[in-house]
């Protein structure tokens, strides 16, 4: 199983940006055209794409609607979409628009049973976010924190038939830090499902490890800043996770 290297594009005011730890009043401008964006990533070898609508996270329906829609037009690959998808007609409205898999958060913790008849009628097309600070559950954009343990919210999907889990360590999101690979590895090994890495990538040598755990059922990794910032080349990324 090679490792699915996702570059990533968050949505705020139908710009690219990427925010620190979650917080929209520490968000970096990256440009003003996603579509563009996503062309880009596609030039230099992505087959599969991450986008959040950062907004829509925040407001619980789409807010970036039209952007999202023309980077899925402009873009070869798969695209997988997360950020305020909290109902059944958010669900069947984005999968109609072309969008290949959903991630889900909120309505996960909140709505189980929406995410479990989802990823029945929509075999292979949604994603469980599990998104924790300091362990627990984070949610609405990751402005509340629960009482939930990630590998509790985890393993109430394990039979549910959802393509995979996307864990993210907020408090490294977006800084730079190094993802939390042995918290997702731990999760990967903890569950049936596989996992996507998220949150914190810093360069290749993340890469390179969480690739060789591809086996331990470690999908895929989204990386943002550390492209936007060019401490880390998409091709050669790509290129690590498929020798490994």
């Amino acid at each position: 199983m090679t490792l699915i290297v996702f570059p990533a594009i968050d949505l705020k005011g139908g710009k690219v940006v990427r925010l620190a730890e979650g917080d929209m009043d520490r968000a970096t401008i990256y440009g003003d055209d996603p579509a563009a964006q996503a062309l880009a990533f596609a030039e230099a070898g992505a087959q599969f794409l991450h986008m959040v609508d950062l907004d829509g996270a925040f407001a619980g329906h789409s807010v970036n609607g039209d952007a999202v829609r023309r980077v899925v037009t402009a873009f070869p690959g798969h695209v997988q979409l997360g950020g305020g998808i909290r109902d059944r007609a958010a669900i069947e409205g984005w999968f109609e628009a072309g969008v290949s898999r959903l991630v889900i958060g909120t309505a996960a913790l909140e709505d189980p049973a929406l995410v479990r008849a989802a990823a029945r009628d929509f075999p292979g097309g949604i994603v469980v976010a599990v998104d924790a600070k300091e362990g627990m559950v984070a949610t609405r954009g990751w402005s509340d924190v629960s009482d939930v343990p990630a590998i509790d919210l985890a393993r109430r999907f394990e039979d549910a038939g959802v393509a995979a889990l996307l864990f993210t360590d907020v408090g490294r999101d977006g800084l730079l830090k190094g993802c939390n690979v042995q918290a997702t590895v731990d999760l990967a090994r903890a569950v049936a499902i596989p996992v996507i890495a998220s949150g914190g990538v810093s360069g290749i040598g993340e890469i390179r490890v969480l690739a060789l755990h591809a086996r331990n059922g470690i999908e895929g990794v989204i990386t943002g800043r550390a492209l936007y910032d060019g401490r880390l080349d998409l091709a050669a990324a790509l290129a690590v996770a498929a020798a490994a």
